[in-house]
């Protein structure tokens, strides 16, 4: 019996200390409720995000970026990189800018057009071009 107690009172003694030694380390879990408003700014960041990655991993998009010198995969890290309230803000701009250009634009558009039509005699549009005939 003698021996028994002796060589359980070490084994005990290291049982002890490995599950202090566990419980030292874990740190306790909290649980709390979470908000509708929490989890719908969450998928809408989300959201977001992949409109974002969407939008820029296109290739006419990644051609201009290579051909105004950006590195795509770069530009990916940094998407990456940006809070949820700059995502939003970036999608939001993105719905708000003209996707082809600006009304100015199309109007030296037309012009240009109507006044090569014009200097054809396809057209009478403009007096001051003088045509020949």
């Amino acid at each position: 019996m003698q021996i028994l107690r002796r060589l359980t009172k070490p084994v005990s003694h290291l049982v002890v200390l490995g599950l202090l030694a566990l419980s030292l380390h874990l740190p306790a879990a909290q649980a709390g409720m979470i908000g509708t408003e929490a989890v719908v700014n969450a998928a809408q960041a989300q959201q977001n995000r992949e409109r974002l990655h969407n939008a820029f991993s296109r290739d006419d998009v990644q051609a201009q970026l290579l051909a105004r010198g950006v590195d795509p995969a770069q530009v990916q890290a940094r998407m990456d990189s940006l809070t949820d309230e700059e995502v939003q803000t970036l999608a939001s701009n993105m719905d708000q800018l003209p996707a082809g250009g600006s009304v100015v634009g199309a109007l030296v558009l037309i012009f240009l057009v109507l006044l090569v039509t014009d200097l054809l005699g396809l057209t009478n549009v403009y007096p001051f071009v003088k045509k020949s005939r």
